[in-house]
């Protein structure tokens, strides 16, 4: 990978491997900037080849190698500009039979790296009194489903701290945007092992013809990061037109 530096600042994305983090990480090379791209298989991100980016593999529960992704990333390109806090599990299951560590791992990605990659970033921003963070929700984080129920308590708490960090460092010149998809063709179900829900999951994927794509979520977190500074989304909750929540 390219590590030539040049006058755009860093992005930084985890779960950069697939899904929505690939899609941005794809959208934002296009546009030259520099990328930090962190995820647990960062083989497939390696595997890409994208010019002016550095691929570290991170799990996101580690905050001591999430400050370690950063460093390396801000040695060559200088301050992450913008954080997509994407990383997420979402095995489906009912609460009573879903193993506990599948919920424990829900709660520790999903909810608490976003937190370890805020804490990584934040501060420094306020002092530059310029950046923005981007975290990725969901309408699991408005709306109460079968079969998610801890994946609902986790992103619930993704909007809650989204919202409140928000308003404290508002004065700041820092954005902080949360985005909310409803259902996206991704391989978020992978982790899943009750397969006759999975199956019923993509049964009413197929009725939405399966929902967004990830790149139509990557274009509206480049649209929301392309605002001038003083211009803050604080919230988008995107769907397919045919899904009802």
């Amino acid at each position: 990978m390219s590590k030539e530096k040049n006058n755009k600042p860093l992005i930084a994305i985890t779960g950069a491997s697939s899904g929505i983090g690939l899609a941005c990480a794809k959208i934002f090379e296009s546009q030259g900037y520099p990328l930090l791209l962190m995820a647990r298989r960062v083989e497939l991100i390696e595997e890409l080849d994208l010019k002016n980016s550095i691929a570290v593999k991170l799990d996101v529960r580690d905050f001591g190698e999430f400050k370690k992704a950063i460093q390396i990333g801000e040695k060559t390109y200088g301050p992450v500009d913008l954080l997509i806090n994407n990383a997420g599990v979402m095995p489906v299951d009912w609460f009573i039979s879903q193993d506990h560590s599948e919920k424990m791992d829900m709660i520790d990605i999903n909810l608490k790296g976003v937190i370890n990659g805020m804490d990584c970033v934040l501060e420094n921003m306020t002092k530059r009194k310029h950046g923005t963070i981007i975290n990725v929700g969901s309408v699991a984080g408005r709306w109460t489903s079968d079969w998610r129920a801890v994946y609902n308590a986790s992103k619930f708490g993704v909007h809650a701290l989204t919202e409140a960090v928000r308003r404290e460092v508002s004065d700041s010149g820092v954005r902080i945007s949360l985005i909310a998809p409803a259902i996206v063709d991704t391989n978020l179900l992978n982790t899943s092992t009750n397969l006759e829900i999975v199956e019923k999951y993509k049964t009413m994927k197929k009725k939405i013809n399966n929902g967004l794509s990830s790149e139509e979520i990557a274009q509206q977190i480049n649209y929301i990061y392309s605002l001038p500074q003083h211009i803050a989304i604080k919230e988008l909750v995107i769907s397919h037109v045919n899904q009802k929540i």
